[in-house]
């Protein structure tokens, strides 16, 4: 059981951080290529996006074929776009590599699907929340790829770097990973889709991850234009900041996990939800003080409820986990995409962030009443059959 969540611990933040690297290096970049803030943009967009539709698709893939053969195949394939990313020499060249490298931050749902069937469900809540700590992969990247472009003077040095470990570890993941051995028998293709279709509790479980996940993603990739914007942070110093953010809510992961364990998952999100409606407005002031309670504040609520959310996926879809995990992953990957949209936007009409942040706050009070609607007012009866009823 530990050497499947460590092999697959390591493969997830490898992916992750091949994933992380078009972002990590968007700013060389745009001098290069003399891009347009949307040519940047989009650049940025198309492997978030891609990694976060592809996870659905890795999910049926690892629940039909076992997650050790998708996630070795994924590890290999990702060597082919890192090192294409380094014969681009046009704009649209490098767009068709970062396309093909989303396929990178596909990895989640595997992993998921591959682990917890090794664990026992009262385990499952620790387990995933050690595997989710792979998140740290994409900081690794994002401030780890500049770092050895400046020692290279090549910023072809990071691709080809965290290209081969990918290739490496995934030689390594199929000779020494194995599938767990008591496996439930895969369901014919289209049931698997009849889940996305007729599953209602799958989508509600894929809405509380689009706030912990997303927000997680969202800030870590929002908060050093806010800390320049709102206080005049050095690029320094902003980035010293969001790398305790992200540590944070990396580390918080696991406990949310365990915590779900002992607790239960739908009781840690009441709590996760109802202090993060409180959290997310310290986010609106202009103390420094106040607003740091409240970003890392945040980010210890995203982190145990990402935990606590995937405690809940493989214990209502035993079945279906590696499918239902692709569907609440895609949900999580899109709400780290739209936030900074509308953050943006926001700021652009209002000449603030405030309206943004209660916007945040509200919806996770709507997460807790879904939660609460969904899990709770059963009164004890959490089983999946009852759920569909309700």
């Amino acid at each position: 059981m530990k050497r499947a969540l460590g092999l697959a611990t390591i493969a997830f933040g490898l992916t992750f951080a091949v994933w992380g690297l078009i972002g990590a290096l968007a700013p060389q970049f745009r001098e290069m290529y003399h891009l347009s803030p949307v040519q940047t943009s989009v650049l940025i967009a198309v492997p978030v996006l891609l990694g976060s539709i592809g996870r659905l698709l890795m999910g049926i893939l690892a629940d039909r074929y076992g997650g050790r053969v998708v996630f070795g195949v994924l590890l290999l394939f990702c060597l082919i776009p890192a090192i294409g990313v380094c014969f681009s020499y046009s704009y649209q060249s490098l767009l068709a590599w970062a396309f093909l490298l989303g396929f990178a931050g596909a990895s989640f749902s595997i992993g998921v699907a591959f682990t917890s069937k090794w664990f026992p469900a009262h385990q499952q809540g620790t387990a995933l929340g050690i595997y989710g700590m792979g998140n740290i992969g994409q900081s690794i990247a994002v401030f780890g790829a500049p770092a050895l472009v400046a020692m290279a003077s090549d910023w072809r040095l990071p691709f080809v770097l965290f290209g081969a470990l990918a290739g490496v570890w995934g030689v390594i993941f199929l000779l020494f990973a194995r599938d767990a051995p008591v496996r439930l028998q895969p369901k014919p293709l289209r049931e698997y889709f009849s889940v996305l279709r007729g599953e209602p509790l799958a989508w509600v479980l894929a809405i509380l991850y689009f706030q912990t996940f997303g927000g997680f993603v969202a800030l870590g990739i929002y908060l050093p234009i806010l800390l320049k914007d709102i206080f005049a942070l050095t690029p320094m110093d902003a980035g010293a900041r969001v790398a305790g953010f992200v540590l944070l809510a990396t580390l918080m992961r696991p406990l949310g996990g365990w915590l779900a364990d002992r607790y239960g998952g739908a009781q840690v999100l009441l709590i996760v939800f109802s202090l993060l409606a409180v959290l997310a407005l310290g986010l609106t002031s202009d103390s420094m003080v106040l607003f740091t309670i409240g970003a890392l504040g945040s980010a210890a609520m995203l982190g145990a409820g990402n935990g606590a959310v995937f405690r809940l996926v493989p214990e209502y879809f035993p079945r279906e986990t590696g499918t239902v995990t692709g569907l609440v992953g895609a949900m999580g990957g899109l709400g780290g995409f739209f936030p900074p949209l509308a953050l943006g936007i926001i700021r652009a009409q209002t000449e603030s962030y405030t309206l943004g942040f209660i916007f945040l706050s509200c919806f996770a009070l709507l997460c807790w009443l879904i939660n609460w609607r969904t899990f709770f007012k059963l009164r004890g009866k959490q089983s999946r059959t009852a759920i569909e009823r309700f």
